[in-house]
This record gives C-alpha cells, structure tokens and sequence, in this order.
C-alpha cells in the first residue's frame, strides 16, 4: 500500500527529498529540504525548544561556562526565544531579559521587548528590567542578507557593532559577550576592538551550526569595564 508523502518524498538512504512546487522557489525548497534533514531540528522539536539555535548557546557554554554563575542575562535579536530557553533550564533564578523587532511568544521568568536596540531608550529600559549590570550579553541577530559578500558583511557588521556598544554600555566588569559573525568578520579591526575591552576573545562554530554556513561565533570573556570607540566603517574588511 502506498502512503501519500504530501510535499516531500524519502530517498533509499532515509533522507527526505522536497519535491517540487509551483508556489515554491528553488531557495525555498532547498531550505526545506535542510530542515526537515537536519538533526538539529528534530532534536529541537522533541526538547521543546523554540528553534534549533539553542543547541548552540547550550554548546557554547559547554565549552565556555558562559552560564554557571550569572544573575542577569541580556538577549539580542531574542526570537523566537530558544536561547532565552537555556538560560532559564540552567539558571531559573536568574534575570532574563530579550529584545528584537519581532514580536516573542511570552515566557516563563522571561521579560521581552519588541524594540529596536538602536532606540534612544533602549539601554535605559533594558537595564530597568535586567536590575542592574548585566553578566552576559548574547547575540544571536542576523541581518537580512541580499547575496552580496561585501554588503553582507556590512549588515552583519553592523549589528555585531550594535550590540557589541551595548554591551559596552550594560555589562558588568568581568561580564562577557557572545555573537554571531559571519567567517571572516571576526578578524581585523573587530578582533583588536573586542580586546580592548575583554581579557579573551575566542571564535568558535558550535557543533549545531550547520556545515555548509558561514556563520561563527565571537566568545569574548572577562569586560574590563571600558567601552571601546566604534570601528571606523573605512576599516571593516570587505568595505
């Protein structure tokens, strides 16, 4: 008896192939496809988590110990939420606070704004509802990328800049920061930034970061308690 697949169909070896529609583009099928391949993601449905990002902050402070001791977290580009899940499973007494231009489903323990972290009130209000300085400063944002290595870089570039003037400003001494970059944003004029700032600054690609993705992750310890001045965009490689 043959069973109705719907949009997608599996191959000998077990791996689901999408077939193809009239509404869907080619990136969007291949985009598919990886999702319903990926082990990330189904691991990630059975845990309960929002998305299969977690498994990556869950990595990184496997190896970093980003979590085990801190009392305020502040979360950038939070949507849909599965970082913040972390924080909570390993420090529930902890003050979890995120932030993005999407709206974010509530959660337990967690305190959300859909605001802009380039908003003038933003660093007033995020530090009302952390309570203070905050231990750790993590970023997961991305920016919309048009395909273009050079104006890709820029964007991201951008809000790695962004957030990382937050945490300038929000941090604690001895607090840390983690970000997504994409390869090759973590070197140069970036890297000279973050060690003005932190005792160490590693990059690092977490296990759950899929292969064929140029993302990495910046991982820098120990804030001295003084903010850098901006990179200058006439520096940032790839301008």
């Amino acid at each position: 008896m043959t069973t109705p697949t719907g949009p997608t169909g599996r191959s000998r070896g077990g791996k689901v192939r999408v077939k193809t529609a009239k509404r869907r583009t080619t990136s969007s099928n291949q985009w598919l496809e990886r999702q319903l391949n990926d082990p990330y993601v189904t691991a990630a449905k059975a845990a309960g988590y929002r998305s299969r990002a977690a498994f990556k902050l869950k990595e990184l402070d496997e190896q970093f110990n980003l979590l085990g001791q801190v009392e305020r977290v502040l979360d950038l580009g939070a949507a849909p939420g599965g970082w913040c899940q972390i924080v909570r499973a390993r420090r529930p007494r902890a003050v979890v606070v995120g932030i993005d231009l999407l709206p974010i489903e509530p959660m337990a323990g967690v305190t959300f704004f859909e605001k802009d972290i380039l908003d003038d009130d933003a660093e007033a209000v995020l530090r009302e509802a952390l309570g203070g300085a905050a231990d750790l400063v993590m970023s997961d944002m991305a920016a919309n990328t048009v395909g273009h290595k050079a104006t890709d870089h820029l964007r991201t570039m951008g809000l790695i800049e962004a957030g990382l003037d937050m945490a300038g400003r929000i941090l604690r001494p001895g607090g840390a920061f983690v970000a997504k970059v994409l390869a090759g944003g973590g070197d140069g004029a970036l890297t000279a930034l973050l060690r003005k700032q932190f005792l160490s600054v590693k990059h690092v690609k977490p296990p759950a970061s899929r292969k064929g993705s140029s993302e990495w992750y910046v991982v820098a310890q120990g804030f001295k308690g003084v903010a850098a001045p901006p990179v200058a965009e006439s520096t940032i490689e790839g301008a």
